[in-house]
């Protein structure tokens, strides 16, 4: 299984960087077609059976890049979207400390436990998104298949399958159109490569 971040939007490229969960549904910027493309090059090298994205124009427009290099069509998923960050939906850093400066520091000090106040946890995203992956995995096995999904969605789930404490998934970067590389083996998920972004060039 190759899990994929889509590419970048103007959100993810604004500075300080600001936060779109799945309540804004932003499509692809020039930058990030530009990684899209590249990223779909990359892996025409790797022939794949299926291709799956988030229902999110982000992930789609990034998967059906891909897809079309492969020769497939998509599949978008429910379930797969990125985090639901509520209240702070469309926010940078600095507004979210300035307007919640006591909902910030407790979702910094363990954001498994204090989610985004009105949206999800970690523990849920995890949770939501690993029988998804792990039912892909089961139905393919014996296959190559590729799913574009989220920033979140993606730390969370490998934290947990590298069982890293969900309060600590920050730890593993996700960077625009990066590729992991896992393998579903006697019903139990292995990771080979985490976020890999060498075929971008950057």
């Amino acid at each position: 299984m190759l899990l994929v971040r889509h590419g970048a939007t103007v959100a993810n490229l604004a500075r300080p960087v600001r936060l779109q969960g799945c309540g804004i549904d932003l499509s692809l910027s020039p930058e990030g077609v530009r990684q899209a493309e590249a990223t779909a090059e990359f892996l025409a090298t790797i022939p794949c059976s299926a291709v799956f994205s988030s229902r999110m124009k982000r992930a789609v427009e990034t998967a059906e890049r891909i897809a079309a290099r492969q020769n497939l069509v998509v599949e978008p998923l429910s379930g797969l979207h990125e985090v639901d960050v509520g209240r702070w939906e469309g926010r940078d850093r600095d507004e979210i400390e300035a307007m919640d400066p006591e909902a910030f520091l407790l979702f910094l000090e363990d954001p498994a436990t204090n989610g985004y106040p009105e949206g999800e946890n970690v523990v849920q995203v995890a949770d939501r998104v690993t029988p998804i992956l792990e039912a892909l995995a089961e139905r393919h096995l014996g296959q190559r298949i590729i799913v574009v999904v989220h920033n979140v969605v993606l730390r969370a789930y490998l934290a947990q399958v590298l069982e890293i404490p969900l309060a600590r998934y920050r730890q593993l970067t996700q960077e625009n159109c990066c590729v992991n590389v896992l393998v579903w083996q006697h019903a139990t998920m292995q990771v080979r490569t985490v976020n890999s972004v060498w075929h971008l060039g950057e």
